[in-house]
């Protein structure tokens, strides 16, 4: 007798394809679309939890899911029945759902004409996985670029950089500072590093969203937490207004700072980066940076780094933080920007782990 279908697993398999398709039709981001579909959901709270899973996790092991069902399927098809495919393939690969329910669910939430093809592929999938999947490379079987894994061995070595990119697979772990704001370790070391603390005038230069910006200000610093785009900007006003804290926040570009030379007593420049120590927060980032970004934005680094030294005090320190991990970004930058009058006191990578996201983060005091 042929089991009924599970009505609420093809609802959340529904929900999920749903945001896949705007992810692959509409290059839609993968956090704001899944917000977008369970906004006007009526789904509970643990199947909408689900479909936040299955949305990040067959978006991040795109590549991965690709290589499972290209073995079984031939022609063309539109993107949703493609979509269907590769969250069925999740699902049996790495989500740790039961094969009938991973197949029978995702059938039932595919384009009908397509639900033959998407059962007969997915039955495959499941045989395969059962056997034991053999990889081809190490890019496909962990679902990256080919560049980011090359970068990244070329940064931490064959080791460090397979144990990185295994865990950026891995979901996030939360932390809560004590003032009840969410912000990862390694961002928060980026705040130690910086060693304010009462009586001294701080720029964040680059504040947006605020996290390290409302962490300087708990120190008991004067702090000026500036960022380019009046939007970014209401997000450090919010975070401050939220926490209760003495922050001035200003419109500012950093690369043409409108600060007088020598007006700070310390100076984070925590730049934008191509992000690859943070991939696990940001499920489709690894498919939409390219690999020229890193040399690109390198440049855009070593200009924000040259401006913010303009404007530190005697005496005073400048920190560079960024949250990726490529040669360009880090050394790179550091060899680059030469600073004249500055001495590096130290840097310090920190790939990321179980407990914190990937940083990078260098410091310099001029005598």
């Amino acid at each position: 007798m042929k089991k009924p279908v599970d009505a609420a697993g093809v609802a959340v398999r529904r929900a999920a394809l749903d945001v896949l398709g705007r992810i692959e039709e509409e290059g839609a981001y993968a956090n704001l679309a899944t917000n977008a579909v369970l906004g006007r959901s009526d789904l509970a709270d643990r199947d909408r939890h689900f479909v936040t899973e299955l949305v990040f996790g067959t978006t991040r092991m795109r590549r991965a899911c690709e290589h499972l069902v290209t073995r079984h399927r031939t022609g063309g098809m539109s993107p949703r029945v493609a979509a269907a495919l590769r969250l069925g393939a999740y699902q049996l690969a790495f989500g740790g759902v039961a094969p009938h329910a991973a197949v029978g669910t995702t059938v039932g939430a595919a384009p009908k004409p397509a639900r033959g093809l998407v059962n007969a592929v997915l039955r495959r999938v499941a045989d395969d996985v059962a056997a034991g999947i053999e990889w081809p490379d190490l890019a496909t079987e962990l679902s990256y670029p080919d560049w980011i894994v090359t970068a990244l061995t070329e940064r931490l070595g064959a080791d460090a950089a397979t144990a990185a990119l295994r865990t950026m697979n891995r979901a996030a772990t939360t932390h809560v500072r004590d003032d009840g704001y969410v912000q990862d370790a390694a961002s928060q070391r980026v705040v130690a590093s910086v060693g304010a603390g009462p009586g001294e005038l701080v720029l964040d230069a680059c504040a947006a969203p605020g996290g390290k910006a409302t962490g300087l200000a708990a120190t008991g610093a004067s702090v000026v937490a500036a960022d380019p785009s009046p939007a970014r900007v209401r997000l450090v006003v919010g975070n401050r207004d939220r926490l209760g804290l003495d922050l001035s926040v200003v419109v500012a570009d950093a690369t043409a700072s409108p600060y007088r030379s020598g007006a700070f007593d310390r100076v984070l420049v925590d730049a934008p980066c191509s992000g690859l120590g943070v991939l696990r927060r940001r499920p489709d980032a690894r498919w939409r940076i390219d690999a020229d970004a890193p040399a690109r934005l390198a440049e855009l680094q070593v200009h924000l780094l040259r401006e913010a030294a303009r404007v530190v005090a005697p005496g005073g320190s400048l920190v560079y933080s960024v949250c990726t991990l490529t040669e360009a970004e880090n050394q790179g930058v550091v060899h680059a920007v030469d600073l004249a009058g500055f001495e590096l006191e130290g840097t310090e990578t920190m790939a990321p782990d179980d407990d914190a996201d990937g940083m990078y983060v260098a410091r310099w005091r001029r005598p």
